[in-house]
């Protein structure tokens, strides 16, 4: 039988400690939150790999050391409330809800959107909630927001999400120029958000968060 705790406790040591992530809260999340759970029985094996677990459509879990370096530049407080953008199964809600007051996970999928919502429940996630609907709406109803994360690559950040982040809040996500990402983190003041480079690292791009072509003769 697969010694999952093992293997969390593994992944701390091996891909989020060395990538300077040391902040106590995003350490002990890790290693609580049983990342297994959050992705189909068939990948359940692979669930504590160092590379983006393929769920189709699409659709990825990012990687554990990705995941963390985000969740380090974001800072999140216990005082704050969260959107956690394309969460799929839940597993970043689930990592998040044990640092932040509340999250609200986006999932256009209705089918991942039920399973999350299930998971979240049996693994003890009571301050995280579901929200269904499309990605680049986010969920206006239950923001602003101090902290936005996107899970999965952009080419743009859709201003109906940077609209729901308060005043001060950040976002983090990973912009995809081809095949080279690089995470960012944003700052809010005002209208306006200022980008900084965190880290690189790679996603598929969401569906929705292309840039828009423009048209040529």
């Amino acid at each position: 039988m697969t010694d999952f705790a093992a293997r969390r406790r593994m992944m701390v040591d091996t891909q989020v400690r060395p990538s300077d992530v040391t902040k106590f809260p995003i350490i002990e999340a890790m290693l609580a939150v049983p990342r297994e759970h959050f992705v189909p029985d068939a990948q359940r094996e692979a669930a504590y790999a160092e590379d983006l677990i393929d769920l189709g459509a699409g659709r990825s879990l990012l990687e554990p050391r990705t995941l963390a370096k985000m969740l380090d530049g974001l800072n999140i407080g216990n005082d704050e409330v969260v959107l956690d953008v394309a969460a799929t199964y839940g597993y970043s809600t689930a990592v998040a809800a044990r640092m932040a007051e509340l999250v609200v996970a986006v999932e256009e999928d209705e089918t991942l959107a039920g399973e999350a919502q299930t998971i979240l429940m049996e693994t003890g996630a009571d301050n995280a909630v579901v929200h269904i609907g499309p990605l680049t709406a986010g969920a206006a109803d239950h923001g602003p927001y101090d902290v936005i994360v996107i899970q999965g690559g952009v080419e743009e950040v859709p201003q109906t999400l940077l609209d729901q982040l308060k005043d001060g809040g950040r976002i983090g996500c990973i912009f995809m120029e081809g095949d080279l990402g690089t995470v960012r983190i944003g700052h809010k003041s005002g209208d306006r958000v200022t980008w900084r480079f965190a880290f690189n690292a790679t996603a598929p791009v969401l569906p929705g968060f292309e840039k828009v072509r423009a048209f040529q003769l």
